[in-house]
């Protein structure tokens, strides 16, 4: 029967392959309990009385916080490791979003916003630490993709089902459901995770091929903090995501509120609606595991693949720059598709050059402190959407998210050079 022989190739998958698809697991709930809130704003902006500029510093206490944890995330990890780590802020996710179900008003709001933010931060920088210890260089791309296909899935179960507790329940119940949903994670993670090397369902055969591997790999890699920081790879990587994380944060945070002042949509609407962009997101994600294999199979090197298919995103991000010209809400989720896709498959090409670029020491250091300087860009972005979106409108917004992203992508050409190990980086 084609259940069973699906479970039995399930069985069969390399260790790795299934402890991706834990961290994936863990993505997923991590962004379904941050994307809770904004299905959530029209109801939380009409009970609190909320501008949207109100609005904005709710997010914004999240993305400070979450900015700033970034970097010492990255450095809890490497110093506690994958495990222990990244156990220790899923709990603190689950429990800070449970915790928003007692806010009275949008300060309250915003400071329970900020704990969720500071624990949530690990999530990247765990997963491109677990694709590095568990992964070869032509099998990252590939298991980052599917990793980060969880952002999209969080963000595309949340319309659903945050709008089903509210109806059924109340808006303090759908952050109860989905902070209660991450502590179960948690504990999943912490009994079946481990490295490598002390992982009791390993096999002889996984390992070889990891130490195979390590051929393939780029050369000179900085191991310390201090050699990260004067490291051209680190900013040929940090740069670009400076200028591409804004389009993802305000696809995350302000397209239901987008639905609703543009276009005048209610909630039952929004969860009809607003998880198109994520699934089209999903492919996206795919797409960044697939097309640098395909490169590499047809000779080109390993950092040039990921550049190119970060350039093909960029490329596509000229769709959501059009929003200003639909005609109606349908083609208006059609145009966020194309940039939910775009984006995903220009962030995997990003996420998965620090596995390559930087020594598994200091990997989770490298992500975070990346993912700090991606999470300033969409920080001072949702500041000028506060100040702007009101009295503009949406439609400029969207045209400058596209324009970063070009940029990024001529950035990052022009940064980030490597060969394959033995020779030295330029």
């Amino acid at each position: 029967m084609p259940g069973k022989r699906a479970l039995a190739a399930a069985r069969n998958l390399p260790l790795r392959w299934k402890l991706i698809g834990l961290v994936t697991i863990g993505t997923i709930l991590n962004y379904l309990a941050r994307s809770t809130l904004s299905v959530a704003a029209p109801q939380l902006k009409t009970e609190f009385g909320m501008t949207t500029e109100d609005y904005s510093w709710v997010v914004l206490a999240f993305q400070a916080s979450y900015t700033v944890m970034q970097t010492v995330a990255g450095g809890v990890l490497d110093a506690l490791g994958t495990r222990l780590g990244f156990f220790l802020f899923g709990i603190g996710w689950a429990l800070a979003n449970m915790a928003h179900a007692l806010a009275t008003g949008w300060p309250s709001l915003a400071f329970f916003r900020a704990l969720l933010g500071a624990s949530e931060a690990a999530a990247i920088p765990a997963g491109a630490k677990a694709v590095s210890e568990w992964f070869p260089p032509r099998e990252r791309s590939l298991a980052t993709s599917v990793f980060q296909m969880g952002t999209s899935v969080g963000n595309m179960i949340a319309p659903p089902l945050v709008a089903f507790c509210i109806l059924l329940w109340n808006w303090q119940a759908a952050f109860l459901v989905t902070g209660g949903l991450s502590l179960v994670w948690a504990f999943l993670w912490w009994w079946g995770y481990r490295s490598p090397q002390d992982h009791p369902r390993v096999s002889q055969a996984e390992l070889a091929k990891l130490v195979a591997a390590r051929n393939e790999d780029v050369g000179t890699k900085p191991a310390t903090r201090r050699e990260l920081l004067h490291s051209r790879a680190f900013w040929g990587i940090a740069v670009p995501r400076f200028l591409a994380e804004p389009a993802w944060q305000t696809f995350n945070f302000f397209i239901p509120l987008y639905l609703v002042a543009v276009w005048n949509l209610d909630l039952k609407s929004i969860a009809l609606w607003a998880w198109l962009p994520f699934l089209a997101a999903d492919f996206g994600s795919l797409a960044a595991g697939v097309l640098p294999g395909w490169l590499m199979r047809r000779g080109v090197a390993l950092v040039a693949s990921r550049k190119i298919t970060m350039t093909v995103g960029a490329l596509c991000m000229i769709g959501p720059a059009c929003i200003g010209l639909a005609t109606s809400p349908g083609m208006a989720i059609l145009l966020f598709c194309i940039g939910g896709f775009a984006h995903q498959m220009l962030s995997g090409a990003l996420i998965t050059l620090c596995a390559d670029m930087f020594d598994s020491r200091t990997v989770g250091t490298a992500s975070g402190m990346a993912g700090t300087s991606a999470w300033i860009g969409g920080m001072l972005f949702t500041l000028l959407i506060g100040q702007s979106a009101d009295a503009w409108g949406y439609d400029p917004l969207f045209v400058a998210l596209a324009a970063l992203d070009l940029m990024a992508a001529a950035i990052l050409w022009s940064l980030l050079r490597a060969h394959r190990r033995g020779d030295a980086e330029v």
